[in-house]
Order: structure tokens, then sequence, then C-alpha cells
């Protein structure tokens, strides 16, 4: 079996993320030295989207820990940072010859800007996601999974699930907050997709987000969940992005650097390659070696 590739993997959860109950710290700690992996950043959800929930979905949710109100709406519970920041350090104590980074994926942050700034001040997490895993559907907040699945509401197609969510994405990019570092799962309604997904059809929507992502010098996260289609990347390299990163987005300690041998040769196809900081992004292989987020 050949080594694994020097990847940081940028986007884990623990059990430090509401939805995230079989998840272990220590144990994602623990996969990610068995890998070789040189890094682990935790970055755990913070997500203040009071989004619709279907109802026959509502009671799996209260059983998450999710508050679900009378109107069907439910608050997902907030990130506890000070006992998180705590379990970090000892698991820096536990494996000193890894690097953990802290970290957080902060769901939908344009529309809560203020709470977002908040959150950030201080510079306690070195790994910052920006996110989106909601749209609005008659004024109304719906996670994506929902709407690509059987509660959906009525006239609700899957093409138009993804071009709402696109143009909202952009919306988010325009208004980034300065510590956001990188874009995370950029295909995160084709996990819900129905067959097999082909981006062809939605380049035009893809590239309205990557163009200005570009443009502000974050990177775009390979997520590595469902394998994001290389013509994405292809997009990506094309409108000038120079940074990638690299997450399996675990939620268990197993997925911990799954698929990073694809993920890392994909990259390399696009000409992206491992800086001399194995912590850091992947860049162009024309690009300057110092890019915002490392």
């Amino acid at each position: 079996m050949p080594p694994p590739p020097l990847l940081a993997d940028d986007h884990s959860h623990s059990e430090w993320s509401w939805d995230a109950s079989q998840g272990s710290m220590l144990g994602s700690c623990a996969r990610a030295s068995a890998l070789g992996l040189p890094a682990i950043a935790f970055t755990e959800h913070v997500d203040v989207t009071r989004w619709v929930a279907p109802e026959p979905l509502r009671a799996r949710l209260v059983a998450r820990g999710v508050t679900v109100g009378s109107d069907g709406a439910v608050a997902p519970p907030p990130l506890a940072v000070d006992g998180y920041l705590a379990a970090v350090a000892r698991c820096r104590e536990r494996y000193p010859d890894l690097a953990i980074l802290t970290g957080v994926e902060v769901g939908e942050p344009h529309w809560f800007a203020e709470q977002t700034r908040s959150l950030l001040a201080g510079g306690r997490f070195e790994r910052v996601l920006a996110s989106l895993h909601s749209v609005r559907v008659d004024g109304q907040p719906w996670m994506v999974d929902h709407l690509l699945g059987a509660h959906a509401p009525d006239g609700i197609e899957p093409a138009d699930v993804l071009r709402r969510y696109l143009a909202e994405a952009a919306t988010l990019v325009a208004a980034l907050p300065d510590d956001a570092q990188v874009l995370a799962h950029l295909d995160y309604p084709v996990r819900s997709w129905p067959g097999r997904f082909d981006p062809s059809p939605f380049e035009a929507d893809f590239r309205q987000v990557l163009g200005p992502l570009a443009a502000s010098g974050r990177a775009l996260e390979i997520n590595t969940r469902v394998p994001l289609a290389a013509r994405i990347v292809a997009w990506w390299r094309d409108v000038g992005g120079e940074a990638v990163s690299f997450g399996a987005d675990a939620h268990v300690p197993d997925d911990v650097g799954h698929g990073f041998a694809a993920a890392a040769d994909m990259a390399r196809a696009h000409g992206f390659r491992r800086d001399r900081d194995p912590h850091g992004f992947w860049y162009r292989s024309t690009s300057p070696p110092t890019r915002r987020g490392r």
C-alpha cells in the first residue's frame, strides 16, 4: 500500500458539533496520527439558521439535541467554545507530533454577520470555514438535504435547488467575513442528488461563485465526503483560483482522511501542489508561496 499523501485534514467534526453524536476528538486524532496526516483541524459547526423541518423528521432532530419550535423551525445548540478549546488542549498534549488546529465551520455567515464577527473576534480559531447548508423557499430557510428528499415542498426540482444554492453561495462569497479562509463543500447538494451528478449543465452557476471566490484570495475546499467533480476543480483553476484545501468532513473518527489519495491525485492533475508547509493549503504551481489562510 502506498504511503498516505501529506494532506492536512482541514474539515473535521467531533463530539463538540451538534450533529456528531458519535464523534470523538481523541479518536479522530488517533486516526489522523495512524494515517500519518500532518495536521487535523476540528472545524466544529456554528449554525444560527432556524430552518423549517418537515414534520416526519422533527422527532429525529429532537433526539439529536436540536430544539424544534411549535412553528416547526429548528435551532441547533450553540458551540460550547470554552469546553471545545479545553478539549483541543488535551489532545495536543496527547498527540504532540500531530498539528491540531482549532476551527469552526460557520453556516450562512452572511445571514448573521454580527454574530459571526463576535464569534471570530480574538482569533481563537486557526481554521475558519464558511459554508452554506440552507436556501430560502417562500421566504423560509430550508436545509438543502430536505429539499432534495421525500419531504420537499411540491414543485421543487433538484436542478432548481442547486441553482438556488449556488446563487446564495455567490451572495455568501460577496459578504465573507475577513477571517474566513475557505469556502466549504460548494457541491453540498450533490450529497442528496438523485442519481449520478453531472456538473456540466450548471457550469455558469458554479462559475458565478468560483470567480469572486478566486478574486478574494480564499481557498476552495476539496471535500471528500462525496468526491468533488474534477470538472469543478478545472473551473476553479480556469478562473484563477490559487489554493485548495482538503477535508473529509468526518463526523466519526474512521472517516478522517477518507478519499485523500484520490483527491490529491486530482489536485495535482489540475496544477495544485503541496507547499513547503505540510500543514497548509495546496497552491497552483505558478502561485507565490504566501497566500491568505496559511
